[in-house]
């Protein structure tokens, strides 16, 4: 009897995590920028950002956001610099920096929030993409996978009508 209610059991929780785990990942790309970038499974797309900048997403518990922007003062490694700075001034205490000419991360602590951004160099350095993921520390080990499919994803379409 107790082999049968187990089973049974196991057969309810695998037809009820195989939604979860089939749930298509999606994709979006800026038209202004041109920055793609994968969107995971159980995002919701929210407003545009000003100026067709980019997108938001979100769940009950995390937000994520995929945008261009021009770089009119300097060059990206400066704008890089300027991100990490409104990303401390907004409170949250940078646990890791990394910044190449083409790429940079960092990420962050707010109370037991958690903050991870990624930057491109786009349009021979006149744009740079990006993505912002912000989610609960509770959830760090199910956001690895998801962070790692991000960075992956992030990309230069090559159509965007601002460069």
């Amino acid at each position: 009897m107790r082999f049968v209610f187990n089973l049974i059991l196991a057969l309810i929780l695998a037809l009820t995590a195989a939604p979860v785990f089939a749930a298509e990942w999606g994709h979006y790309v800026n038209d202004r920028f041109g920055v793609e970038a994968d969107v995971p499974p159980g995002f919701v797309a929210g407003e545009p950002l000003v100026n067709g900048d980019g997108l938001r997403f979100s769940t009950p518990t995390a937000r994520l956001s995929i945008y261009g922007s021009l770089i009119v003062e300097g060059e990206f490694m400066d704008a890089v610099q300027r991100g990490m700075k409104w990303s401390a001034d907004e409170g949250w205490k940078l646990t890791y920096q990394a910044v190449t000419p083409s790429w940079a991360s960092w990420s962050g602590k707010r109370g037991s929030r958690i903050l991870y951004v990624r930057a491109i160099r786009m349009c021979g350095g006149d744009v740079y993409g990006a993505f912002e993921l912000e989610y609960s520390e509770a959830d760090r080990k199910a956001f690895d996978p998801v962070v790692e499919r991000l960075v992956r994803s992030l990309k230069d379409s090559g159509t965007g009508w601002q460069c």
